[in-house]
């Protein structure tokens, strides 16, 4: 683990990149866009290119040793393998849909990993001047100011995001559309802001009390949004209640009292009568929360 004014200097090296990458960003968002397709609904543009170029250039100069995974080089070339070494993963404009149509939640994503942990991670706004920043173990910040997530403990009084399949097929909608519509009675409100990384950083700064998303893009959609979560006071895990993966495509985070409830309001029915009794029998649940969410 490298010692604390090393992870001082990568967060500051992080925050130099981003914010270079954020002048492109926004000077791109005024203009007419060069749109390539790489799915169905899955946009690229010149802006994506350059902004990636600019942050490996800028920190592969400082830390040539080090291992590299970014959305539109690496990880299009197939080499997106995470090793223990301390590993940049850039996600250069998480948003590329919004940012494309004028929307303003666009970010820079620029997470370390270090042993595969997230150590240093970096969200950047440049439309709306919005800095998230966090190191392992020395709290979450925006804009300098530390956050907290929210301590709401009722679903029904929540707000959830989420986001549609970048996936287009049946199975992939309606996947997504039947989990939205049995959520829509448990929580206030739901939200699909278009960027998983702006998602994550609400959790932490406590607009949002719960999100998830599955089959996004790849790590560089989490890996910053990850640290700057626990950094905050919050979880990520994934959704059936496992671990968090940073590879597995599958993300969800919350509070720490809302964990629970968005685990078993996902579970498959066969499963939820089980996860029922036990969290019930152990305490984890209070009786309202599991009228609010599961009835």
């Amino acid at each position: 683990m490298a010692d604390n004014d090393s992870l001082s200097e990568f967060l500051a090296s992080a925050v130099d990149a981003a914010r270079k990458a954020g002048d492109i960003i926004r000077k791109g968002f005024y203009e007419t866009k060069h749109v390539q397709h790489k799915g169905q609904v899955d946009l690229v543009t010149e802006t994506d290119k350059a902004c990636e170029e600019l942050i490996f250039k800028h920190l592969k100069h400082l830390y040539p040793t080090h291992k590299f995974i970014g959305e539109e080089t690496t990880a299009a070339l197939g080499t997106t393998e995470l090793t223990d070494e301390p590993t940049w993963i850039v996600d250069p404009v998480d948003g590329t849909t919004n940012f494309v149509h004028g929307y303003p939640f666009v970010c820079v994503s620029i997470g370390l990993t270090i042993g595969k942990i997230p150590t240093v991670g970096v969200v950047y706004n440049p439309i709306i001047e919005e800095l998230f920043t966090a190191i392992r173990g020395k709290g979450a910040f925006l804009n300098g100011n530390p956050i907290k997530v929210s301590a709401q403990t009722e679903l029904i009084t929540s707000l959830l995001g989420t986001e549609a399949p970048t996936q287009r097929d049946k199975l992939s909608v309606d996947g997504c559309t039947n989990r939205i519509n049995n959520m829509l009675s448990k929580v206030r409100s739901l939200r699909m802001s278009g960027s998983c990384a702006l998602n994550l950083c609400g959790i932490a700064c406590g607009r949002l009390d719960v999100c998830f998303e599955l089959g996004f893009g790849g790590p560089w959609d989490v890996a910053a949004g990850a640290v700057i979560i626990r950094e905050a006071g919050g979880v990520v895990f994934d959704l059936s209640g496992a671990d968090f993966d940073i590879t597995s495509r599958r993300v969800a985070a919350s509070n720490p009292f809302l964990k629970d409830a968005l685990v078993m309001l996902c579970a498959k029915p066969s499963e939820k009568l089980g996860l029922h009794r036990s969290w019930w029998k152990i305490g984890i649940l209070s009786k309202s929360t599991c009228v609010n969410a599961f009835c």
